[in-house]
């Protein structure tokens, strides 16, 4: 016991006895949206007079943001937040923006900086999810299912319908679904068939639910599984096949009866030689080259 009690007025005797406390109420903050709330924040004495005092939020994201800084609210919170006794903050009502941390910071020439922090969740309850449900796939493929709502505060839980029947988020632990190969996120709002079967053709719907308010669920979609239609390829392959032996036949043809144009009258066209007139004029009864006499004369 002696050594210990030696240890701790050693440590008292090297901070000093002070301990720089920082202190938010509540902990954490459940609102809802358009509501006000207030947060507080004290400090122990320690700190001395030259004390530096802010507010910095958090969100979901990471970024941050200054509420109180330089003893004055920033501009981004200016039209909704208050600062009462020299600490606090006030606001008249929350969004769902606002979710998030917030820090009081505080230090001073004589500290380093402390803090504390609330945890402001605002309540938003849940709207009609956006649902991305294909209405028709093939035997074997991969197939996904989507469902969102981006609004929801708390992030909301989703789950998804067969028809009526809830689809467990983990099927081979349900004797009903044991063959099923499909995998569910609830977080995500992802159902996703790795190799879809005949057997999961059906209505599929989507529910997305919260503890701000009820449930809400997307317009079910029936998605229908077929088979490769081999049929109909094989059918396209032949009809394109005959159509080529057509046209193929066509041009055989028209080159037998002459419709088209002959190979050698075309090349005696193009090689036809230019003949320039005669340099001794006249008609176009002298070959090249060639001198008639016109008239006689005496000599």
């Amino acid at each position: 016991m002696g050594r210990l009690a030696s240890l701790l007025l050693l440590l008292c005797a090297a901070t000093g006895g002070n301990s720089f406390e920082v202190t938010t109420q509540p902990a954490t903050l459940r609102v809802k949206e358009n509501e006000g709330v207030d947060m507080s924040c004290s400090y122990t004495a320690d700190f001395g007079a030259d004390v530096r005092m802010e507010w910095r939020f958090v969100n979901s994201k990471g970024s941050t943001h200054y509420v109180l800084f330089d003893k004055k609210i920033t501009d981004t919170y200016a039209n909704r937040v208050n600062i009462f006794s020299d600490t606090n903050l006030r606001f008249s009502k929350v969004t769902r923006q606002d979710n998030g941390e917030y820090f009081c910071d505080v230090s001073s020439s004589s500290s380093p900086t402390k803090n504390s922090k609330v945890v402001l969740t605002v309540l938003v309850p849940p709207s009609v999810p956006k649902c991305g449900i294909p209405q028709t796939v093939t035997t074997n493929s991969q197939v996904i299912l989507t469902c969102h709502d981006p609004d929801s505060s708390p992030p909301p839980t989703y789950n998804w319908y067969k028809g009526t029947t809830l689809l467990p988020v983990d099927p081979s632990k349900n004797v009903a679904f044991k063959n099923a190969t499909y995998k569910l996120d609830s977080k995500t709002g992802m159902l996703v068939f790795p190799s879809v079967t005949k057997m999961d053709t059906g209505e599929y719907s989507c529910e997305v639910s919260n503890d701000a308010g009820p449930s809400q669920r997307c317009q079910s979609v029936k998605m229908e599984v077929r088979d490769i239609n081999t049929g109909g390829i094989v059918a396209g392959v032949i009809f394109g096949l005959l159509l080529l032996g057509l046209l193929i036949a066509g041009l055989w043809y028209a080159n037998k009866k002459g419709y088209l144009p002959m190979k050698s009258e075309s090349s005696k066209q193009q090689n036809a030689a230019y003949k320039p007139p005669s340099m001794y004029g006249g008609g176009g009864d002298e070959e090249d080259g060639e001198f008639k006499q016109k008239s006689s004369f005496v000599v």
